[in-house]
């Protein structure tokens, strides 16, 4: 029953609190604050309980959304947390950086403000923690197979997690120094504070999963034979971490970066390591290729770090406000031009503007000639960027970072090693219904095989693929998940 039938007509969607733009360019800390309990009580009362939940439907992780919203809105917090995590093994890597798809597929975005999700779930795990309600999870039974995770993103540690839960003694193998993977090292202390996913990994290390980090898999010290040799099955969670490129004359010039060179500098002085990166904008004019979440990550740390001005360019024509009904109804995700707190803290925002080529001296980047361009679809559906002409410029830019996304993974001497087969236009892992691999015993799941996506879609295939190696290994899957006893039914 749904806990207040008048909510979503009585309150309006209040979202929650943003730190002021100029104490937070002053520091690292996530922007986000936590509103009052209150205020997340009544966003929860707005849920309709639907007889139909689209909001599943935008859901990849299929959350149970009207229930932990009823819980919530009634003051059962514990036992909505507990729905939450029957579903999702990271809220709060989700609660910070998922867009939210199930936000406009919520059944009042047809014609009113959704549901505050995102905000809620937040809410949710960071009252767990705080509570002390989240506590380690062992298995009840032990299997005795082994299973080896490489790749700790959160793909791999969802896969880990629920491997071990289900009674698999589970490595996670990260070549970098720290776990995490993108989450460590990519995504912007102001986004996800490292203290979030800290606080995680030892949960899963008292759970008895094995963390080796400043391992490469593939190399001399793990050939891919002997991760075949000492493991019943091996999960790849790589990543898809090639960075696609700008292929422009003075693309080679110094300052002319691609976005991952750029990010994880800042990760690393935030974690101690540098006092400085070896990459900053301090007191430089900078342009960001490209328009997703990795164009605003580059803003948000140029501007932190004290950039003169930050443009972002984007070659696609700038998206309306609103969603036109027509060509993009709902509940489809909604096509239409969306700020990152990022962008509220200082932008220049170029659309339908292509680059021709970088002009430097004494072999560093000095400016960058420009073009507009007009966006045209063939009757095939084929896109093209085509040149308005009498529109080249030239502007100034001292650091140029590149983030046009990504060409599939960086891992192509493990994947040949182990022998699997990588789609040759995509660049991912090709695998099978049940996540398997070319070889027997080899799976694979996230953004090795999906490219470059969302957080919330690789705890999904996490979750997915441990529960095929599940099946593998002992005949049947069902991982547990931490349930409060006595959960009483909705």
């Amino acid at each position: 029953m749904v806990a207040n039938p008048w909510g979503f007509v009585r309150h309006q969607r209040v979202d929650p609190p943003k730190r002021p733009v100029p104490e937070r360019l002053r520091d690292w800390r996530v922007v986000l604050s936590d509103p009052p309990v209150s205020q997340v009580r009544t966003q929860a009362s707005r849920c309709m309980d639907c007889g139909v939940a689209f909001c599943h439907a935008g859901c990849p992780l299929a959350n149970l959304i009207p229930e932990w919203n009823e819980l919530v809105a009634t003051d059962s917090w514990q036992e909505g947390l507990s729905r939450l995590h029957a579903t999702n093994n990271f809220p709060e890597f989700t609660g910070y950086l998922c867009p939210a798809p199930c936000e406009p597929a919520c059944v009042l975005a047809i014609d009113d403000d959704p549901v505050t999700i995102k905000s809620i779930e937040l809410a949710l795990v960071t009252r767990g923690w705080a509570e002390g309600w989240i506590e380690p999870v062992p298995p009840a039974v032990v299997t005795g197979k082994r299973v080896a995770v490489v790749g700790s993103g959160p793909a791999g540690l969802a896969a880990a997690q629920q491997l071990a839960r289900a009674g698999h003694a589970v490595v996670v193998l990260e070549r970098d120094d720290r776990a995490g993977g993108l989450l460590r090292y990519g995504i912007p202390d102001f986004k996800l504070e490292k203290h979030l996913i800290d606080r995680r990994l030892a949960q899963l290390e008292a759970e008895g999963i094995e963390l080796r980090c400043g391992v490469q898999v593939g190399g001399a010290e793990l050939p891919a034979e002997r991760l075949l040799a000492d493991f019943d099955a091996v999960v790849l969670a790589v990543g898809a971490l090639r960075p696609r490129e700008v292929d422009v004359p003075g693309r080679d010039l110094g300052g002319v970066v691609q976005a991952m060179d750029y990010l994880p500098g800042a990760n690393r002085v935030q974690a101690g390591d540098l006092d400085q990166p070896a990459i900053s904008a301090a007191g430089r004019t900078v342009l960001v290729i490209g328009g997703g979440d990795t164009a605003a990550d580059c803003l948000g740390t140029a501007n932190r770090q004290g950039a003169t001005s930050v443009t972002v360019l984007d070659h696609n024509p700038a998206p309306p406000e609103a969603r036109d009904a027509l060509v993009n109804p709902w509940p489809q995700w909604p096509r239409v031009h969306r700020r990152s707190p990022a962008h509220d803290e200082g932008v220049v925002e170029r659309w339908g503007t292509e680059v021709l080529g970088f002009d430097g001296a004494d072999g560093h980047v000095q400016g960058v000639r420009l073009v507009d361009v007009e966006r045209v679809f063939h009757p095939d559906g084929r896109r093209e960027f085509r040149v308005v002409e009498g529109s080249e410029r030239d502007e100034r830019a001292d650091l140029v970072l590149l983030a046009v996304g990504f060409a599939g993974t960086d891992q192509g001497e493990l994947l040949g090693d182990l022998g699997v087969e990588v789609d040759g236009v995509r660049g991912t892992v090709r695998t099978d219904d049940r996540w398997c691999t070319s070889v027997p015993g080899v799976y694979a799941c996230g953004d090795s095989t999906r490219g470059a996506s969302l957080v919330v879609w690789a705890i999904a295939e996490g979750r997915a693929t441990a529960a095929a190696v599940d099946a593998a290994l002992v005949g049947s899957s069902s991982p547990p998940s931490p349930v409060v006893p006595g959960l009483r039914p909705l």
